[in-house]
């Protein structure tokens, strides 16, 4: 049977192949993993500390980049955050930006995804079938 040590390293190494670490973050995750696993051996119960839950995984400058979003929470990778955040986490955009101070002109989206979006829209005049829609009916309120 594999030591405490081989399975936390088993673990930080299947979780650092997907989510981008600093040398600190690997030391410091695979101390509470250790720990973790070491408390259960023991029989001892773990708790869950409110402190590691508001203490984002990813800082803010590296959550918002141009291809990926990550999420602060669990350090994952999306386009979008929205959709993540209700069926991971149970909880809604304006919860995840209070819980992380994030402002509301910040966009829980990739850059690149909000431009293609917005190029897509383009190319199909919704912006001038917009403008089409609010003359019409500002004609027919006069």
């Amino acid at each position: 049977m594999a030591t405490i040590m081989e399975l936390a390293a088993e673990i930080i190494a299947a979780h650092a192949s997907t989510t981008p670490m600093t040398k600190e973050e690997l030391i410091a995750e695979l101390s509470e993993v250790h720990t973790a696993l070491s408390s259960l051996e023991k029989g001892d119960a773990i708790e869950a500390s409110e402190a590691s839950e508001e203490t984002p995984v990813v800082s803010r400058k590296k959550a918002f980049g141009k291809d990926k979003i990550y999420c602060m929470i669990c350090g994952k990778g999306f386009k979008t955050l929205s959709r993540h955040l209700k069926t991971s986490h149970q909880m809604t955009a304006s919860e995840y930006r209070k819980q992380f101070d994030i402002p509301r002109s910040q966009s829980l989206a990739a850059k690149s995804y909000s431009e293609s979006r917005r190029q897509m829209a383009v190319d199909r005049g919704l912006a001038d079938n917009l403008a089409k829609a609010r003359a019409a009916r500002g004609k027919k309120k006069k």
